[in-house]
């Protein structure tokens, strides 16, 4: 994918979640299926993540070098990536706990969750889109807790599938409750 067709499949991914989450009640956002996190603790995980992956991109590029460090390789595919973290998943990996949502409760707010994530997905885009050339993608590398050292355009690609990911996790939780 090129930085454009990534920062439209991103868009697409955030709005998508957006407006489910959006649509569930607030007492069914706050409410955890069993061990599982809610709505709420999942729109916050992503929020997490989606600030912490933003800093790669908007980031001087010597310090996403001096963190990152150099490719030795060319960026896989959205493809490849993707399968890399399922099978990552399917071997028990998990969010660390910098990026484990402190619980929640209707208390905190629901619109406010919702702004948190719309002004963390801005920022994303925002960033992708000013701060780094098709190049770049290709030439920085980004440090990920599960998925070792990838390249910017595979951090895209992982921010797109991971939202689809706890897409999908709430989604499912919803039909079952």
């Amino acid at each position: 994918m090129t930085k454009t067709q990534i920062i439209t499949a991103a868009e697409n991914s955030f709005n998508r979640f957006s407006a489910t989450c959006s649509a569930i009640n607030e007492a069914e956002f706050f409410k955890r299926p069993g061990q599982k996190w809610s709505v709420a603790e999942n729109m916050q995980h992503l929020v997490i993540s989606t600030n912490t992956t933003t800093l790669a991109y908007s980031l001087p590029r010597f310090m996403v070098r001096w963190v990152g460090g150099k490719p030795n390789r060319p960026s896989r595919s959205f493809d490849e990536l993707k399968a890399k973290y399922d099978k990552k998943l399917d071997e028990g990996g998990q969010a660390g706990s910098r990026f484990v949502p402190k619980p929640m409760d209707i208390g905190f707010g629901k619109e406010k969750i919702i702004h948190n994530w719309h002004t963390a997905t801005a920022a994303f885009i925002r960033a992708l889109a000013r701060k780094r050339t098709e190049a770049d993608l290709d030439n920085y590398l980004a440090r990920h807790p599960l998925l070792g050292r990838i390249t910017l355009r595979e951090l895209g690609y992982f921010t797109i599938f991971h939202t689809e990911h706890h897409l999908q996790a709430i989604q499912k939780n919803s039909l079952t409750q």
